[in-house]
């Protein structure tokens, strides 16, 4: 069985690191802000309660080895402002597939960019996970350009649209598919 491992990771302005539940509150807070979750599989968080659900199910998912996610944190400050991880791993395929999320009022400033970069550097550089990783997938929702243009900042290349390959929210969802391979990455 895979084994994974959650580095504390630093960059210029942020650390990232374990979400526990005294992120609770933040959780909550970026969940139930309608902007973050408009191209989410998630529905706008409208208790508390589903913040802490969710802490949980990710402390579940990292303790069975299926998946990783961070805190996004700015340097000196213990409060959440967003996530990034690897939402599951594929041992067979060597390949993993990632997700992120900050507050709106981060946005632009290149957060998101500076925390997805150090967490695939730890993925292809320090191998947080016990067997080998060749591609990263990400996959966004038409229409969410910002993400898509973080994406491809970091690397990624467009591989196409998969018609209605998401479901939530009572609608079927197209979904635009990138990938990064390592050796791309590990060129830049």
């Amino acid at each position: 069985m895979a084994k994974l491992n959650l580095p504390t990771l630093q960059t210029d302005r942020l650390t990232l690191n374990r979400i526990t539940l005294d992120d609770v509150p933040a959780m909550f807070e970026l969940f139930s802000n309608e902007a973050v979750v408009a191209y989410y599989n998630l529905a706008k968080f409208t208790d508390i309660a589903q913040a802490q659900t969710l802490i949980e199910a990710l402390k579940t998912q990292f303790d069975a080895n299926n998946g990783v996610r961070w805190a996004i944190r700015q340097k000196g400050n213990s409060r959440l402002i967003g996530s990034c991880g690897f939402n599951s791993f594929n041992e067979r395929s060597r390949s993993t597939v990632i997700g992120y999320d900050l507050l709106p009022d981060f946005w632009g400033k290149g957060i998101a960019f500076e925390a997805v970069n150090a967490m695939i550097s730890s993925l292809y550089k320090e191998q947080i996970i016990d067997f080998p990783i060749n591609r990263i997938q990400a996959d966004t929702v038409p229409g969410n350009d910002a993400s898509e243009k973080l994406l491809l900042k970091l690397g990624f290349e467009k591989e196409g649209l998969r018609r209605q390959s998401g479901y939530w929210k009572d609608a079927y969802h197209d979904l635009n598919c990138f990938s990064l391979i390592k050796s791309d990455f590990l060129v830049r």
